[in-house]
């Protein structure tokens, strides 16, 4: 068995690096980097009867740094209260649309190997008139999000091209295409 002998922080700030000693049965000891983040939501709200769902884009670092464009991406946000409530919450201040019963498909971890974050994954049923505002995420937070709402025929076909390289983007979509295959037309390859 493996035991955590000490944990040693290399950096503080919105998320935590550190350095975490082990040792394994056999007794010999080793290092592994933690990133600490906290646990966080994503959401696909998708309308029913127009068949469409919306997403957003907004510049991402790291995403830049590879020389790519914005791409795709669930509405999703750092947790801060009950799962359900932040989740509302993301979704209207990044995309305009009020929530309200929404399937929660269970909570993921992002990268297990090195990152504490813990995703908690819903799908949200909405209608035109629920997307009450622009969306575009808080002023503050400095987000600069645009809005898509997409066919799901569309957001399925991108899939299928391998366009979607948002990871919960992704899940979610699948997700939803298991659960309700008669909001697809475009037939799976």
């Amino acid at each position: 068995m493996i035991q955590i002998m000490s944990t040693r922080p290399l950096y503080e700030g919105w998320l935590n690096l550190l350095m975490v000693r082990l040792r394994a049965a056999d007794g010999v000891e080793f290092e592994r980097h933690v990133v600490e983040m906290r646990r966080a939501v994503a959401v696909l709200p998708f309308d029913p009867d127009r068949r469409v769902a919306l997403t957003v884009s907004m510049p991402r670092t790291p995403v830049m740094l590879a020389g790519l464009p914005d791409m795709m991406e669930a509405i999703a946000g750092i947790l801060e209260d009950d799962p359900a409530e932040c989740t509302r919450r993301e979704a209207m201040e990044e995309a305009g649309v009020r929530l309200g019963d929404m399937t929660h498909l269970g909570q993921i971890w992002s990268i297990p190997s090195v990152v504490t974050e813990k995703i908690d994954y819903f799908l949200a049923a909405y209608r035109a008139p629920d997307r009450i505002a622009d969306g575009g995420g808080l002023i503050e937070e400095q987000e600069n999000i645009t809005v898509h709402e997409l066919s799901l025929d569309a957001l399925w076909t991108m899939m299928a091209r391998k366009e979607i390289a948002d990871g919960k983007l992704a899940i979610l979509l699948m997700a939803l295409r298991l659960r309700r295959p008669d909001l697809f037309s475009v037939p799976v390859d």
